[in-house]
């Protein structure tokens, strides 16, 4: 059975394209534009992993990531972002992601990203760690 994925990013292209490149792997069911919705849908679609932006409006994705962790959400959390700096790192880690992405590594890592979630491994953009 393919692994459910649920994608929260303000920018609707880039949300396209994530969905498209996951598509031959994952079941995308839902795609969302800010933080909110992001925490509203997840009980609705029941998904397995949660790919999220840092920067949304209305509720970023660590705060949404916090609230989803408090709720009992048990989603695994893979952020994707274009924020390269180990403090977000740090901060998405403790808002209960598994996975953290940079944007300009979406092809390479993504996907991995979100296996090692579903094994419960954590992962980070090498580009970040060098």
């Amino acid at each position: 059975m393919r692994a459910r994925v649920l994608l929260a990013d303000d920018h609707r292209d880039f949300l396209a394209a994530t969905a498209r490149l996951l598509e031959p792997e994952f079941d995308v069911v839902d795609t969302v534009g800010d933080g909110q919705s992001l925490v509203e849908n997840v009980p609705r679609h029941d998904p397995d992993l949660l790919v999220l932006d840092i920067t949304m409006p209305r509720v970023n994705g660590i705060e949404a990531a916090r609230q989803l962790t408090a709720s009992g959400a048990r989603a695994k959390i893979v952020f994707l972002t274009v924020h390269a700096d180990e403090d977000y790192v740090r901060e998405a880690q403790a808002a209960g992601g598994l996975g953290y992405v940079v944007k300009s590594r979406l092809a390479s890592d993504l996907a991995p990203a979100l296996r090692a979630a579903l094994a419960g491994r954590e992962f980070v953009s090498p580009s970040i760690t060098n």
